[in-house]
């Protein structure tokens, strides 16, 4: 919508089996479809009744074109050996409004086979040379393996040269057309112009410091962000309000307005994190999404591929400890930022403060293949870093955010909401003759990334004590016999976060008692 049909007038056409539409995500991509009126998406129904462990009746008997229609889905059947047929039907889907297509193709599986035809045995395994001869003699076939009959080759070389000529036409209306944009959003390349705009945000910020909940900051955030990276495209599943995930200038995309840079996903948190990819695949817009940190197991599929397909699919998720309260542990993620470190190639950020935030953002934007997890608060966090803010110190992954005064006896480590615990437990040990060192560490993928030298410089050979108010797993490679964690070792409770965090020890106190029994 943005650039016109000139250069964008392409359609999307997935091909999907019986086992596919069985699979909840199936319900919340194809609901969303027909609620968007997505009439250039095209689906095959590859419609053959088995999957593995036999016939689909064995546990589908649902009204598969009933289902489709009431989503607002035009849905076609054709005999899907007929490509004459299939071609009509492509033909037909192409030709309807406002609706997206399902064409049923109805198939044999193993066609041919003499035994295996229509049946699971054709499904994943080899059919084996007897089945393969009489799918051959069935067939007609007396080709060779891999040889390819001429008429066949004629066929996809006049496809090749149809390509071909397309390709051309659209060369010749894209050299016409104001270009640059259109280019700079397919490259997604905005480095440049959103660093000035972090960087004057971050100054801002240290000017006028911020106690705000990370989520807040985050939103502040992207407010900035925005003016400087038009396509960055945001949404979230049915919690904008409480993920601060849409700014002002953001139009809502829908059937109506597809020029719109922010989407109301619904609760589809599965069916976002798969769009996200979607789009990230595509190109021309840069995908972020919002929700709770714990609904990220609804997501955890579709994160996991966006890590291993290695886009830059960017996940704001709120809430991130028992510090969102009296909700309960049924919302508050305990397990969850290290069930994440696990996934290679995903990048957690857990910042501290508004500015940890504004710099998360930045290293996400710059992270072209890896996606990342922004973890943010629901609680206000003093803001401790102030001065020179040149430097993208989160990039780092960790770093002093309060050096000890005088020789270091020992190094107090977290993240987020837990930095400003840290910083409380330093200035009570330094009371009592303690020379404690913060580090905050907002992303411990990053951390690791830096050179060895680096990593000594930050964390010292003092005892190290780590605050989060999660599980200890993904700490226990910085932690060696004679280290302490601070954290969480069972699921939340219901009560207001001071509460919580004081019954489950994650305080200034807990955190100098165990430093000082480190140092006895």
């Amino acid at each position: 919508a943005t650039f016109g049909t000139d250069l964008v007038d392409h359609y999307t056409y997935v091909i999907a089996g019986d086992g596919c539409l069985m699979e909840g995500i199936s319900h919340e991509a194809a609901s969303m479809a027909g609620h968007m009126q997505l009439d250039r998406l095209i689906v095959l129904f590859d419609d053959n009744g088995i999957s593995i462990d036999g016939s689909t009746d064995l546990a589908v008997s649902e009204d598969t074109t009933g289902r489709f229609e009431a989503y607002g889905w035009q849905v076609l059947a054709v005999d899907g050996h007929d490509m004459d047929a299939v071609s009509k039907a492509i033909t037909a889907a192409k030709q309807e409004t406002g609706k997206p297509t399902l064409i049923r193709c109805r198939t044999v599986i193993g066609f041919g086979a003499p035994k295996k035809a229509g049946t699971a045995g054709a499904h994943g395994a080899p059919l084996g040379g007897e089945e393969i001869a009489g799918a051959r003699a069935a067939l007609g076939w007396t080709h060779a393996p891999f040889e390819i009959p001429d008429d066949i080759m004629t066929g996809w070389r006049a496809v090749g040269s149809r390509g071909a000529a397309m390709r051309s036409a659209w060369q010749d209306r894209h050299a016409a057309a104001d270009s640059a944009a259109f280019d700079t959003a397919i490259s997604g390349d905005y480095s440049a112009a959103v660093n000035d705009a972090i960087l004057d945000w971050k100054r801002a910020l240290a000017a006028e410091p911020q106690k705000i909940a990370t989520r807040v900051a985050s939103q502040k955030a992207i407010a900035a962000i925005v003016p400087a990276c038009p396509a960055l495209f945001g949404g979230s599943a049915d919690l904008t309000g409480s993920n601060n995930t849409r700014v002002d200038g953001q139009d809502i995309f829908d059937h109506a307005n597809p020029g719109g840079s922010y989407i109301h996903y619904g609760v589809r948190e599965h069916g976002m994190a798969a769009a996200m990819n979607g789009i990230a695949l595509h190109g021309g817009a840069i995908p972020y999404g919002g929700t709770f940190l714990v609904f990220t197991d609804y997501c955890r599929p579709s994160i996991r591929l966006s890590a291993l397909m290695r886009q830059r699919a960017i996940y704001v998720m709120t809430h991130d400890s028992i510090g969102l309260g009296e909700d309960g542990p049924t919302h508050q993620p305990v397990e969850h930022l290290a069930a994440l470190r696990v996934i290679p190639n995903l990048l957690v950020f857990r910042p501290g403060d508004a500015v940890e935030t504004a710099e998360a953002w930045q290293c996400a934007l710059d992270s072209r293949e890896s996606p990342s997890i922004l973890a943010l608060s629901r609680q206000g966090l003093d803001q401790f870093r102030h001065g020179d803010m040149t430097e993208n110190q989160t990039a780092r992954g960790a770093y002093i955010a309060r050096n000890a005064d005088g020789d270091r006896q020992i190094t107090l480590i977290a993240s987020g909401s837990e930095v400003g615990i840290a910083l409380a437990a330093q200035a009570g040990l330094a009371a009592e003759g303690v020379a404690a060192a913060v580090v905050s560490a907002p992303c411990l993928e990053l951390f690791w990334q830096q050179d060895a030298g680096w990593r000594e410089s930050v964390i010292g050979d003092t005892p190290r004590i780590v605050i989060e108010a999660a599980l200890r797993q993904p700490w226990d490679r910085l932690l060696r016999d004679g280290d302490e964690f601070v954290g969480m070792d069972d699921f939340g409770a219901s009560a207001p976060a001071p509460a919580l965090y004081e019954h489950f020890g994650i305080t200034a106190d807990a955190v100098m008692e165990k430093a000082r029994a480190c140092l006895s």
